[in-house]
């Protein structure tokens, strides 16, 4: 009988590894994501602005924290069946129903530290000589519309132009977006 115990637990045991394997592959994960074919990492954007992010990926798991404001950018990390764990711009990470993120690129004005003003100049073309059309405070938000490499065109509540796209947090160093 005691035996017979013991070989259910390891089983269970057994199980339960498998399951923490598979989310455990899935927060390692560099590439490809196994469920949406997409690459891991990317950044996307909050589709509501009423997002749980939980502390695992179920439903059953605690909600950590709310956001409160749809199109602020987060980077998925990892893919677990409908779930993306997320991290934002503050490096806080969590996991978040799929459904809740849209493929819609936006980014934040990045802090620069040690910078001489925090103001981060908006220039009419993609290129430092270009005329100044509005300088941003860091945390302003808007919709990526085209980056080459090196500078982002981006479209906010009063503003439209280009800024170098290394003062952004929303896309990658050398990002191409079309």
């Amino acid at each position: 009988m005691k035996i017979a115990r013991w070989a259910g637990l390891g089983l269970v045991v057994a199980v339960i590894a498998a399951g923490a394997d598979d989310i455990a592959g899935a927060a390692g994960d560099l590439g490809t994501g196994a469920q949406s074919g997409l690459p891991v990492p990317r950044f996307v954007s909050l589709k509501s602005d009423r997002v749980n992010v939980r502390g695992g990926p179920a439903k059953d798991h605690e909600v950590t924290w709310v956001y409160t404001r749809s199109g602020l950018p987060v980077e998925i990390t990892a893919e677990y069946e409908n779930w993306r764990r997320i991290r934002d711009w503050e490096g806080a990470e969590g996991w978040v129903y799929h459904s809740l993120l849209s493929g819609r690129r936006t980014a934040l004005i990045a802090a620069q530290p040690k910078a001489q003003t925090d103001l981060v100049p908006l220039h009419e073309n993609a290129d430092a000589a270009s005329r100044v059309t509005a300088r941003l405070e860091a945390g302003v938000l808007g919709t990526v519309k085209r980056c080459g490499g090196t500078w982002c065109r981006i479209v906010g509540d009063g503003f439209d132009g280009w800024i170098e796209q290394e003062r952004l947090w929303g896309v990658y160093p050398n990002e191409k977006v079309e």
